[in-house]
């Protein structure tokens, strides 16, 4: 059957406006908003297509009506980073504050992960859900977010409609490290990222890559980026090739601490002076490198701002806000020892 014109300019938009659109029946639309199973591609279609064309968004007021459960999910790409606490607890402070209770899930890098946790949450019936890093595409995330309110930290996408973003800039924070490497007199300045294989255009490290040539290119001077292997994968071994390379740089901006505290470890352990051989910038100012042994120098992304902006973002959507918002906190680099 094809789409059928609905004129609806003067009412709100409903559910049963975007059935009769797709020519299929209420529950069929409600099927595919809640990604039930069994839902096949081509009803998903007529329906998603439908519901572009007439900017459908489900009520949040027909939400608050079968009533709030005073829940918010928290969907995390992994608990082993130590700069996620501080973003964790400031936004369950900020949530708590405000009577609502947060509940975590552990995405593991792995987008079917993370959508079937998306998926349990609104199943579930939380208010909404803060996402962290998420490896899912933006894309889905708009899909997801006709159905609950979403917040995204770490996720670089400031065309989004139906969702917020909260990021550190992060693209200006690589530049700023750059620029203090500069400052302590280093020139040879290579970054150490990963290999993004098929990830997407909004992770982080894509915009630390894109703030590292900015610092080079403005400072004159040419720039490599070496690679480690992609995340969760050993990279042990890469680290030690990276540390025995002749033509190693005098000093090394390294997208995240996750790196870069093993890269200063594996250099002193290996008897390459730090700075005096090797000059390291990390990317986090993890708590892990303000400790005197450590003494990395790390751009700072005010882990607690991000957590407390993100959830305070949420609980407005929840309250009925429906324009997108996406926020830049300003970095900054703590300067230690390793440059």
């Amino acid at each position: 059957m094809k789409n059928q014109t609905v004129n609806a300019t003067s009412d709100r938009i409903t559910i049963r406006h975007v059935a009769h659109d797709a020519g299929v029946s209420v529950a069929a639309v409600s099927k595919v908003l809640r990604n039930a199973y069994g839902v096949s591609d081509i009803l998903r279609g007529k329906v998603e297509a439908s519901i572009e064309k007439l900017n459908y968004r489900p009520s949040v007021a027909a939400r608050a009506m079968r009533g709030r459960t005073r829940t918010v999910g928290v969907l995390v790409i992994e608990l082993s980073n130590p700069f996620l606490a501080g973003v964790i607890e400031e936004a369950n402070a900020a949530l708590s504050e405000n009577s609502f209770k947060a509940l975590i899930g552990i995405g593991r890098s792995a987008s079917p992960i993370e959508a079937s946790m998306i998926e349990s949450m609104i199943d579930n019936r939380m208010d909404g859900v803060v996402i962290i890093a998420p490896r899912i595409s933006g894309k889905i995330l708009e899909r997801y977010a006709r159905q609950i309110p979403i917040v995204v930290i770490a996720h670089h996408e400031l065309h989004a409609e139906t969702y917020d973003t909260v990021n550190s800039d992060d693209r200006r924070g690589a530049a700023l490290a750059v620029e203090a490497a500069l400052k302590s007199g280093y020139t040879d300045i290579a970054m150490l990222g990963y290999d993004l294989a098929d990830s997407p255009q909004t992770i982080v490290a894509l915009q630390r890559e894109n703030g590292y040539w900015d610092g080079m290119r403005n400072a004159g001077l040419e720039g490599r980026i070496l690679r480690l292997p992609p995340v969760a994968t050993d990279r042990k071994a890469a680290i030690d090739d990276f540390l025995a390379l002749k033509d190693r740089p005098r000093a090394v901006f390294v997208w995240s601490d996750l790196d870069a505290v093993p890269l200063i470890n594996a250099a002193r352990t290996s008897g390459i002076r730090v700075p005096e051989d090797l000059a390291i910038i990390g990317y986090d100012n993890s708590p892990m490198a303000a400790i005197p042994l450590v003494g990395l120098t790390s751009v700072d992304q005010d882990a607690p701002r991000l957590g407390r902006t993100a959830a305070e973002m949420l609980l407005s959507r929840i309250e009925g806000r429906q324009e997108a918002r996406h926020i830049l906190v300003e970095p900054h680099v703590e300067m230690r020892g390793s440059t």
